[in-house]
């Protein structure tokens, strides 16, 4: 038999925001550096660790994706620190200088790469299990029994399909319906009037998705649920919201991005461009060992 291959997908923007909060500020050449120095850290100590074979990291190039033309409410680059954007494109070349393939996005979201590179190696028998290191709870639909799942690496906590359901609530497939429903503050999603998490994964466990809920109160047969006819005239009266808030929560999983096993494979650090971006960064080579 041969060794188990695993693969693991990084969010970059994530990786960097909570650098941004987590780091401390760090100026280099009169340029603020301190939380693409940090992803650069973070990142060569996960690889560092031996563990990783085959990988890829995905970036917002910009904030602003396709879902901004179908919902003027969702999230922008506003009120973005400029010192935090501009560092968007030094942590991208940060981790392709550690070897990592790197996906900036634009027209799409870093997410819909992570879901696009999940669901084409889940579909290959030669991958054992696909690791998405994000905590956001839109990347759990991606999650397929034991063998996709995601990874909070921070905490070190793994969720499977079981781990999702008993966090969430509802199955994977449905976590676009649950956030559709209930709302996403972080992407700008208002969700329906009335609806809360309790509620809305009662719902779902039964129907699966927002589409197979009937108009009709008196058909809902849902153990436990409370204020039926409330939920039910909230969800008539703005189902086609509903709708459009599910699209906006479904990973796309039809990136045009290179991420077959071959392109993923980790060979190693690039060794020249390593050393000019540590050299870019303020950054003492010596702290990144790989």
């Amino acid at each position: 038999m041969g060794a188990s291959v695993q693969v693991h997908l990084f969010d970059g923007t994530y990786e960097l925001f909570r650098a941004w909060f987590g780091a401390p500020p760090a100026q280099h050449n009169g340029r603020e550096v301190g939380a693409a120095r940090s992803v650069l850290r973070s990142l060569a100590g996960v690889l560092g660790r031996g563990a990783i074979t085959h990988a890829g990291v995905a970036y917002d190039h910009v904030i602003e994706s396709f879902r901004n033309d179908l919902f003027p409410g969702y999230k922008t680059g506003e009120g973005i620190d400029e010192r935090l954007f501009a560092q968007f494109e030094l942590a991208e070349r940060a981790a392709a200088s550690l070897g990592l393939l790197v996906w900036p996005m634009i027209d799409f979201e870093a997410d819909d790469a992570i879901a696009t590179a999940a669901a084409r190696n889940a579909a290959d028998p030669t991958v054992d299990k696909v690791v998405i290191a994000a905590v956001d709870k839109d990347m759990c639909q991606c999650v397929i029994g034991t063998r996709v799942v995601c990874w909070d690496r921070w905490k070190d906590v793994t969720l499977d399909e079981t781990g999702v359901i008993a966090k969430h609530g509802v199955l994977p497939e449905s976590i676009p319906d649950l956030l559709a429903l209930v709302g996403d503050t972080a992407d700008g999603i208002p969700g329906l009037p009335g609806w809360g998490k309790s509620s809305a994964a009662k719902v779902l466990t039964v129907w699966k998705t927002v589409a197979a809920i009937p108009d009709d109160p008196a058909q809902w047969h849902v153990p436990g649920l409370r204020g039926i006819d409330r939920l039910a005239l909230s969800l008539r009266e703005h189902r086609a919201e509903a709708t459009l808030y599910r699209t906006l929560a479904t990973l796309r999983v039809d990136c045009p991005i290179p991420c077959d096993l071959d392109a993923m494979r980790w060979r190693g650090p690039d060794r020249p461009a390593l050393a000019a971006m540590c050299e870019e960064l303020g950054l003492e080579p010596s702290l990144i060992r790989l």
